[in-house]
Order: structure tokens, then sequence, then C-alpha cells
């Protein structure tokens, strides 16, 4: 794929995140639904620049790195964590227009941290930030 056909792609994704924050005020959750378009609009114009600057492969290998360092987010309510399911599911579009192989993708995503879950809000009422953990338990250690 060469940069140009990189740049036309991410240009089209970022027209459809575009559309959906416009649409956001008809959703059920319309602040959590422009969060999440603006998250994937933001990855895509990132992508862009970064292409743009060195390369197809290098922006594939910057999205994987970026892909890596994302937190699951499975088992929250839809609209809970917009901007992290956000650039999950802009990530994942860009893969797929890509066509990165599908073992690449997996080894990625097995990398990938875990979201703990947020403790009970405190007596006054606000809860503590949430953390992201390492996949291996050794957090911690050393």
């Amino acid at each position: 794929m060469t940069t140009e056909q990189l740049l036309q792609g991410l240009k089209h994704y970022r027209r459809i995140a575009r559309q959906d924050l416009l649409r956001a005020p008809e959703t059920p959750h319309p602040d959590a639904f422009r969060l999440h378009a603006e998250a994937r609009r933001a990855l895509y114009v990132s992508l862009e620049q970064y292409a743009s600057e060195f390369g197809p492969q290098d922006a594939v290998d910057y999205a994987l790195e970026q892909y890596r360092a994302v937190p699951f987010t499975t088992g929250s309510a839809e609209h809970e964590y917009p901007e992290t399911k956000g650039r999950e599911n802009g990530l994942e579009n860009f893969f797929l227009m890509v066509g990165l192989d599908a073992k690449l993708r997996r080894e990625a995503r097995n990398a990938r941290p875990r979201m703990k879950a947020a403790a009970p809000a405190s007596p006054e009422g606000v809860a503590p930030q949430t953390a992201q953990e390492p996949l291996s338990g050794e957090a911690g250690k050393g």
C-alpha cells in the first residue's frame, strides 16, 4: 500500500468519525458516542501525520505499538470508557484497511493490559482513578 492510498483511507475513516460526531445527539448516550467518535478521529489524524512523515510500514508499526497500550474494556457498559473504546475501534479499523496479518493482530491484542475494576466510591463520593495492570501479574515486583 502506498502512502497516498493509506492517507486516502484514513481520510475516509476520519470523515465517518466526523459524521458520527454530528449524529451523537441522537444516540442513547450522546456524550459517550461523541467521545468515541472524537477519539477515533484524533487517532486517524495522528496516523495520517505519522504515515506522511515515515511511510506506510512505519505507520502500521506505530499503530501496533498504540494498540498494545490500549487496555481491555471487556465487560464494561457500552457507554463506559468511550475514549479507550474509540481508540481500540479506530486501530482495529486501520488494521482492516491495511490488511494486517491476523497473527500479528492477535499477538498485539494478547499484549494489551487489562483494565482494573474501579473501587467503590469513597465516602466523599469520588471514585478513585482507574489504573492499568500488566497481564503477567508481575506488577509491583522487583
